[in-house]
């Protein structure tokens, strides 16, 4: 992001960027190589001598009688063990990284803008940069950080410094958004028939799905819409939209404690 700045700074003042000025140049051979060869000695030295003079923090060996709690995944799945917190097994663990390593492929079909090719700029990619910073470091990051430091015994939430105290126990009810609407909002009891049930959850997925891509091209993404066409910009907001969809789910589950908007238990379909 540094250089990104100083590279907007230069465009500004209609000088060329750093990458495209040729004084100050080294070669990849032999220069880089040596200097990665000498912190690859360094780093391997260094790890050496920590693995002989520090243990390695293992605990007992597994016990199928003495499950630890809480049972955590390594850190680099705990935001997919997160996920699960507000999302069905289905959704969690396959649809949502399907559509992320189809996104991260998608992104050069989608994004043909050339601006910023060979070289590192913010300003004139604002918004891909804002929203690869927001997934990558608001979301998922913070998911790992999140499941790694505040997740205790059967986990429950705990704050930084608090005590991890296994006897701990929150008083959640949560409810799903046909409860909400036919058993609080209209007073009468669920109706048996599942379509009719889910009929508001269904509909507020196909309106998040569907109408809010129409909408918005109609109005606040409206240059994006007439510059990318109508294939590349319903990919994209698609793919938005999904990544949307997990803290639109996590803040539904903290502010009214949401469970799910479409609950189907017959065909197993939740969301």
């Amino acid at each position: 992001m540094r250089q990104a700045v100083l590279n907007d700074e230069r465009i500004e003042k209609g000088e060329p960027v750093d990458e495209k000025v040729e004084e100050g140049r080294v070669w990849v051979w032999p220069d880089l190589v040596y200097t990665e060869l000498i912190c690859l000695i360094l780093c391997s030295v260094v790890l050496i001598v920590w693995s002989i003079l520090l243990d390695a923090p293992l605990e007992q060996p597994a016990n199928s009688a003495a499950t630890p709690n809480p049972s955590k995944a390594p850190w680099y799945f705990l935001g997919l063990q997160e996920m699960l917190v507000y999302f069905d097994p289905w959704l969690a663990g396959v649809v949502l990284p399907t559509l992320i390593i189809v996104g991260l492929m998608a992104i050069p079909y989608i994004d043909t803008n050339p601006k910023g090719n060979g070289y590192y700029t913010f300003k004139e990619r604002k918004v891909e940069i804002s929203i690869f910073l927001f997934g990558f470091v608001v979301l998922w990051s913070s998911l790992i950080v999140l499941g790694t430091f505040l997740r205790g015994p059967n986990w429950n939430f705990f704050g930084p410094f608090e005590y991890w105290d296994i006897h701990k126990l929150e008083a959640l009810t949560n409810v799903n958004l046909s409860e909400y609407i036919w058993l609080r909002g209209l007073g009468v009891g669920l109706p048996s028939q599942w379509f009719i049930r889910e009929f508001f959850g269904i509909l507020l997925t196909l309106i998040y799905i569907f109408a809010l891509p129409l909408l918005l091209a109609k109005s606040f993404l409206k240059g994006y819409y007439e510059k990318l066409g109508p294939a590349r910009y319903y990919v994209g907001i698609f793919l938005f939209l999904m990544m949307l969809s997990l803290p639109v789910k996590m803040l539904a589950r903290w502010l009214f404690n949401l469970k799910y908007v479409v609950a189907i238990p017959e065909f197993f379909f939740n969301i």
